[in-house]
């Protein structure tokens, strides 16, 4: 019997015993992780995923994929070229055990890591439903306003491509200066990157090195 899974915005087709590897999970070698996302066990289609199935998985070990070299030339007024080297992070699993029911089992832990978050883990950590209030009548759309800024902080809509929406998510999450994006790490690029829904712009932009540049000025 086979299964279609979902995690990390990918899908994976595996039967009982195939070894894959998918983006990262959190979770340590030896763990138990169980993917309740779901799209097709045997013959049955999810829509969009098959209630109360699920995949169990031993992690092997966690892995790096091979290094991606790219290259930015950028034609501007100041203009800027750069060579980086990337490897993603990657986790390397063993399916144990394709379940058609019952994959609600406590004791095994939901495979949560690099955009796969399972459906029961999202219900369980969903804050309770407030009372609704009474609908208000719609107002015209504004334009992003900025946040505002703490003293001191730097103008970050002078990196490429930051305007006031992308500077107010910045601010927001604690990112005040062209210091603090130069001292980013890879693990800090992928963290904002992730958890600021930027979709790889920080890299394809070079934020980390025109920030150096910015700071240094």
């Amino acid at each position: 019997m086979f299964a279609v899974l979902k995690t990390g915005g990918k899908q994976y087709k595996v039967t009982s015993g195939d070894v894959l590897r998918v983006e990262k999970l959190a979770a340590t070698a030896g763990e138990t992780v169980q993917f309740n996302d779901i799209l097709m066990v045997g013959d049955k289609i999810g829509v969009p995923f098959v209630e109360g199935a699920g995949v169990q998985a031993e992690v092997i070990e966690q892995i790096k994929g091979e290094k991606v070299i790219h290259y930015v030339r950028r034609r501007r007024k100041h203009s800027s070229k750069r060579t980086k080297g990337h490897r993603q992070q990657l986790t390397l699993l063993r399916v144990t055990e394709i379940l058609e029911s019952g994959a609600d089992k406590s004791g095994i832990k939901a495979a949560i890591g690099a955009g796969s978050v399972s459906g029961a883990a999202v219900a369980a950590a969903a804050p309770a439903p407030k009372a609704e209030k009474p609908a208000k009548a719609a107002k015209p759309a504004k334009k992003a306003e900025a946040a505002p800024k703490a003293e001191g902080a730097d103008d970050l809509k002078k990196l490429s491509g930051v305007g006031p929406a992308l500077e107010k998510k910045l601010l927001e999450a604690g990112v005040t200066s062209f210091a603090q994006i130069a001292a980013w790490t890879e693990a800090d690029v992928a963290e904002f990157d992730e958890k600021l829904s930027f979709k790889g712009r920080i890299e394809r932009e070079g934020w980390v090195e025109q920030a150096k540049e910015l700071a240094a000025k």
